[in-house]
């Protein structure tokens, strides 16, 4: 199979490369394909004519959007949507990843595949904007929400804790809780998502559930860091983007294609690092 990969220089991207198979891989990175561009993206996807897409880009500084709206939804929104038109026409599928972030987090429970979304950010929003595109545009889509996505290598909130780690105190968020991914793991499952056939909405995340605290208490003690790790809450620590303050993935949609427990992540993340 040939596969198209976008966003290929980032976290997720990267972690499909490093997958072993045996597809004829076309990485992208942000340099190679301005995704806003349709024309470009139609170039791309005509000229390679891969056998499915993966859209692993995406503008994900969550703060940010919030005064630089425009651009969230060029790059979140308008990007799928260039992608979903053109795959549309040469019948290619449409593999795109969307996030957490487009529930509110408000109903004290994991969230499925069929509950109802409420995003509370521009982030968010984009990110939703993204998936209905997608879902209007091209029938072939898989449409794959995951969360607070980790690897040993870009930007991710566990390598900014790392570079903490020489302080002798960090101050962390205890109420927003999540699913953190490893993006290995990720990489994984959807290989397999893709093989089914099986066009939808799903939610692929680690198994479990952490807060920020919790998760940096797990990996300082696994990295043997002795800062000490002091729980705040969201309030004591405003940003300029409205956090859900439980938003952990589960699935209906697809219980064969279960990740392992955020734990797992952790502790390959940390033998990894050194």
């Amino acid at each position: 199979m040939k596969i198209l990969i976008t966003g290929s220089g980032g976290q997720l991207g990267r972690a499909l490369l490093e997958l072993p198979t045996a597809h004829e891989l076309i990485p992208l990175t942000h340099s190679d394909l301005d995704l806003t561009s349709f024309s470009e993206v139609r170039e791309a996807v005509t000229s390679y004519r891969p056998e499915i897409v993966i859209n692993a880009a995406a503008y994900t500084n969550v703060d940010e959007a919030e005064s630089d709206r425009e651009r969230a939804y060029r790059v979140n929104a308008g990007g799928p949507g260039n992608l979903a038109v053109a795959t549309a026409e040469l019948r290619i599928p449409l593999l795109t990843i969307s996030s957490d972030y487009v529930f509110d987090g408000l109903a004290g429970r994991p969230y499925h595949e069929f509950d109802r979304t409420n995003p509370l950010s521009v982030y968010g929003s984009s990110k939703l904007a993204g998936e209905k595109t997608v879902a209007a545009l091209n029938p072939r889509h898989y449409i794959v929400r995951t969360a607070w996505l980790f690897h040993n290598i870009g930007r991710n909130f566990l390598r900014t804790m790392l570079a903490q780690a020489a302080r002798q105190m960090v101050r962390v968020v205890n109420d927003q809780h999540g699913s953190p991914t490893y993006a290995p793991h990720l990489a994984s499952a959807l290989a397999t998502l893709i093989e089914t056939g099986a066009y939808g909405t799903y939610h692929l995340a680690s198994g479990g559930a952490a807060s920020w605290f919790e998760l940096t208490k797990s990996l300082y003690k696994l990295m043997e860091v002795g800062t000490e790790v002091i729980p705040v809450t969201t309030s004591e620590y405003p940003r300029p983007a409205h956090r859900p303050p439980f938003s952990v993935l589960t699935t209906i949609q697809s219980p064969e294609i279960l990740l392992p427990h955020w734990e797992a992540g952790l502790a390959e993340f940390s033998r990894n690092i050194r």
